[in-house]
């Protein structure tokens, strides 16, 4: 009999990676927020990745049912990220400044 189940062990290391990413994710000073968009839209690439190898590797429907899951949920987070970045990247760009009136340049 095993001392702790290896299922505790991972719901474990699931809490600590919710908690460690939030505290990581909300404590950025807003001028990095880009490129941590960035970085973080590269990591879900990877577990697009890894979630089809998940899911095209599995025997049971249950495990593959998950693995199209995670894929379909990485893939709306890229597509977001992308979205949030694009959005903060046009906040940096300058504005045209309108002709004055009195025909001045």
């Amino acid at each position: 009999m095993e001392a702790v189940s290896p299922t505790l062990i991972n719901v474990i290391i699931f809490v600590l990676a919710v908690y460690v990413g939030f505290h990581v994710v909300w404590n950025v000073t807003p001028a990095l927020h880009t490129p941590l968009m960035a970085v973080t839209n590269a990591i879900s690439a990877i577990v697009i990745v890894g979630a089809m190898l998940a899911a095209a590797l599995t025997e049971g429907s249950l495990a593959r049912y998950m693995g199209v899951f995670a894929v379909a949920l990485a893939g709306v987070n890229v597509f977001g990220g992308f979205l949030v970045t694009r959005r903060m990247l046009e906040m940096f760009k300058k504005k045209d400044k309108k002709p004055k009136a009195g025909g001045q340049a």
